[in-house]
């Protein structure tokens, strides 16, 4: 009888053995252009072992694959796409039920093809960006048309956009009242509901009273096509130094706009003004500013030099970088992923990317960290409880086991994840929680204003929050800026993978140690020196100048790595520009200024405080008055200038008779530096993309 139970005993450990070895993996990853940041859709990829073809997939739009069902072992990739040298990977280790991530790298290798004789052509039978264009499409049109259905062919029409959900459900332009956004007397108006009956029939029309005062409505195309939520952007205006010599706001080291605008150029359209925040945008970019070398985390960095898009103005550019933290000695994290799994997040460049990213992060969690998942979707639940980072494996099988449908009950959701975080609280370390979703919150506490409140009372306790957002068509854009900046956290876009691991590997640090929180900025412009300023972006970031000195008004966070830059065009105090169009007063004198001081322009006020503190430091930096030509300036100061400037032209702020994207382009290309991570190429093609719409 023992000797059967130990034969027993044995084959049901051979059992378990076998079954474990069996265990499904997958290996996941992106094909991307060696020379750029581009991924290469429709690569296809053959999965190989031991001289065996396993598997064949082709990359999506993205330049993601997956290869599913994978038994532990080593595994070769072979790659061929079309323009680019065939290349294998090999010696790729996927462990038992792990997720394992790839990029693969394809030299461009041009294609020889045979010449191509056009003798009679069609008209343009599509052209989703104009409904302008008329076409009668019959039979043999769609039979010659890439579709499988009567839904793909109505998605190649203009005017007419499937759903994010991947089903065959359609949107057509104007078909929904809030989709739309009209402008009356330069007054942006949403939804029909809202326009006066003499503007519903879409014309410019006299109203029945004594005014006669006319309406312009004008459609907005670019908002009807995606109904997406921004928050209105007023751009600064220049502003008399006699009367305002303080300019004071809250920092930024959002970046979410610039991948946002990316998104949309490469879709083939313009974004939509009020999605370009030039800060936001000027951001996204690595500076080389010196690392701190005082008590301080932090360093300031001044040039005063020529205007590039005005010849008769001055620029002045301020750069300020937070200190670097090694991952290894940072406080100890107490991360709370909170995920939207909804039906709007069932698309790939959502849910699908939001796996990729955090797969990303749970590679470099520590014993000392820990996770826990929190999901929302008509309820909100607990997927993970609070796990220790050595536990990776079973925290992304939770992660990896999700799946998107129902509503958003974003307002619990963010309730639960709170509650958690603080159940699980880390003193002096780093409890954060990380919300991924498309902005669409319907249940809960819905109202943004109701978010905000919630969240900053939590803020207090130093728990933070990021958000990022995901995918496109109902992003609400709007809300997770706000909620991010209500939370002491940052807010970012991500739209492809290669976003992804930009953001969850190459500046975890900076995404998730905070260095110093209420970060502040006021400057002071003396009036002999400079007659007008203008605040280049961060428009809504401005605080009145008594709230610098005030330690419980909220600002904006630094990450640890993190730069801030900032610029201002400045009316020399010489120039005749008048600078707010009022002619000088008759009657009384503009304030008094110190004679003969013209040794300073200006002089930045930096006041931060501590990640867990309450009580603000006090910085201060003097910009000598010592102007150089713009050619003569910083690789620093020119390139933020052209990324600047190229918001400012998507924001209709500079008149492109005068300086243009052409501009942008060789200015932009003359500074890219060294580039490590390719972006400053890419942002050079997205200046060329622009400029062809």
């Amino acid at each position: 009888m023992r000797r059967f139970q130990s034969h027993a005993f044995l084959l049901l450990i051979a059992i378990l053995i076998s079954n474990l070895s069996q265990a499904s993996s997958e290996l996941k990853g992106v094909v991307i252009q060696q020379d750029s940041v581009s991924t290469i859709p429709f690569a296809q990829l053959m999965l190989l072992q031991d001289k065996d073809t396993l598997q064949t997939v082709v990359s999506d739009i993205d330049g993601i694959f997956q290869f599913t069902n994978l038994e532990s072992g080593y595994y070769d990739i072979l790659v061929t796409s079309l323009g680019f040298q065939p290349h294998k990977v090999t010696h790729i280790w996927v462990g038992l039920k792990s997720s394992q991530f790839v990029d693969i790298r394809l030299k461009h290798n041009p294609v020889m093809l045979q010449e191509l004789v056009i003798t009679t052509y069609k008209n343009k039978l599509i052209d989703k960006g104009n409904t302008a264009v008329k076409a009668t499409v019959g039979m043999e049109d769609f039979g010659n048309m890439a579709v499988r259905s009567a839904a793909d062919a109505g998605k190649n029409t203009a005017g007419v956009y499937s759903s994010d959900d991947g089903s065959s459900n359609l949107n057509i332009r104007g078909a929904r009242s809030d989709a739309n956004y009209y402008y009356i007397d330069g007054m942006k108006v949403i939804g029909s509901s809202n326009l006066p009956k003499s503007a519903h029939n879409g014309y410019t029309k006299k109203r029945k009273n004594k005014s006669k005062k006319q309406y312009q409505v004008k459609p907005q195309t670019q908002a009807v096509t995606y109904g997406e939520n921004y928050a209105m952007i007023q751009d600064n205006t220049f502003l008399k130094v006699a009367n305002e010599p303080l300019s004071t706001f809250s920092v930024d080291v959002d970046k979410a706009s610039y991948t946002n605008v990316r998104r949309f150029l490469t879709q083939g359209y313009l974004p939509p003004q009020d999605a370009v925040r030039i800060e936001e945008m000027v951001n996204y970019f690595k500076y080389d500013y010196p690392q701190p070398d005082s008590e301080h985390p932090f360093s300031i960095q001044t040039e005063y030099t020529d205007c590039p898009w005005n010849a008769s103005h001055k620029l002045v550019h301020i750069g300020i970088q937070g200190k670097e933290i090694e991952m290894e000695t940072a406080p100890p994290n107490n991360l709370v992923f909170l995920l939207d799994v909804s039906g709007s997040m069932a698309a790939q460049n959502k849910l699908g990317l939001v796996k990729i990213g955090l797969n990303l992060l749970i590679d470099q969690m520590r014993p000392e960290d820990q996770v826990a998942i929190v999901v929302y979707a008509g309820a909100a639940g607990v997927v993970l409880p609070s796990t220790s980072g050595k536990d990776q494996e079973k925290i992304k099988d939770a992660l990896n086991r999700l799946q998107a449908g129902g509503s958003t009950a974003g307002g619990q959701g963010i309730e639960l994840a709170y509650n958690i975080a603080e159940r699980n609280f880390i003193k002096d370390g780093n409890n954060r929680i990380i919300l991924a979703s498309d902005g669409d919150f319907n249940v809960g506490i819905s109202s943004t204003e109701g978010l905000k409140q919630f969240i900053a009372t939590k803020r207090d306790k130093d728990i933070f929050l990021t958000t990022l957002g995901f995918g496109s068509g109902n992003i609400n854009d709007a809300n997770m800026e706000q909620l991010a900046n209500k939370g002491n956290g940052n807010y970012n876009y991500i739209d492809n993978a290669l976003e992804a691991r930009k953001v969850f590997v190459s500046e975890m640090g900076s995404n998730l140690i905070t260095i110093a929180k209420d970060v502040k900025i006021q400057v002071e412009f003396n009036p002999n020196i400079v007659k007008g300023y203008k605040l280049i972006g961060y428009v809504n970031r401005k605080l009145a100048n008594e709230d610098f000195n005030d330690d419980k008004k909220d600002a904006g966070e630094i990450g640890s790595g993190h730069s801030v830059t900032m610029m201002y065009e400045i009316i020399p105090a010489s120039s005749d520009e008048l600078v707010d169009n009022i002619d000088p007063l008759k009657y009384q004198k503009e304030k008094e200024v110190l004679l003969g001081n013209t040794d300073e322009v200006l002089t930045v006020k930096f006041r931060y405080k501590p990640p867990t503190g309450d009580k603000s430091v006090l910085i201060t930096h003097v910009l000598q008055n010592k102007s150089i030509p713009f050619e003569y300036a910083s690789t620093n100061c020119q390139f933020s200038s052209s990324v600047a400037s190229f918001g400012m032209l998507l924001r209709g702020s500079i008149d492109r008779e005068e300086y243009g994207y052409k501009q942008v382009m060789k200015l932009a290309k003359a500074n890219t530096g060294k580039d490590r991570d390719g972006t400053r190429k890419e942002f050079v093609n997205l200046v060329e993309l622009a400029s062809s719409y």
